[in-house]
This record gives C-alpha cells, structure tokens and sequence, in this order.
C-alpha cells in the first residue's frame, strides 16, 4: 500500500508539473504594434499582434527573467507577463523592463 500512495503521489507530482509547463506565457506590450511579430524568447516562439504577445508552447526558460528580457529586447517594454494563472508582480516587470535596455 506503501508503493501504491508513493507512486500516486509522484504521479500527481509530475502531471502537476507537466501541465505548469503547457500553459502558455503571455505579454502585454506598453505599445501595440503595426503588425504580426514572431519573435524567439525563453526558447519558446512568442505570437504577437497588437499589444499582446503569447508562447503557446513554452519552455521551462520562457517564464522566467530570462524570457521576459528577451522579449522586451525584440519587442518593446511590457506591462505583463508571465503564465495566465501567474503574472509576476508589476515591480519585477519594472525591473525587466529596465534591465532589458541595458
């Protein structure tokens, strides 16, 4: 019975983990753009249109300072960013933001 709650929990774990990993990163650009961009940021392809860019397949690096820089420097500043169920806080995208023009 041991094995059996051990190796559910590590299940549960892991699907938990692989489902964090699908849900897409989105950005919210302080300037809307003319047209459609495909930019390469955090490993994963970013879809923008207008003021709002999304990595429907992101990797483990897209949500993450990294990503966020990478993004700003292709693209412009951003107001938001981060997965849908967890945005990071306005002053880390401050902090990015500034950090990206350096």
């Amino acid at each position: 019975m041991k094995l059996s709650t051990a190796y559910l929990a590590a299940l549960v774990t892991l699907a938990s983990a692989t489902s964090l990993h699908a849900e897409p990163v989105i950005a919210k650009l302080q300037t809307p753009l003319t047209g459609a961009s495909k930019p390469v940021a955090g490993s994963a392809i970013f879809e923008c249109l207008g003021d709002v860019c999304a990595a429907r397949a992101p990797s483990s690096d897209t949500a993450t300072l990294h990503g966020c820089k990478e993004l700003v420097r292709q693209i412009d500043p951003v107001t938001t960013y981060g997965r849908v169920s967890k945005p990071f806080a306005p002053e880390r995208i401050a902090t990015y933001n500034a950090s990206a023009k350096k």
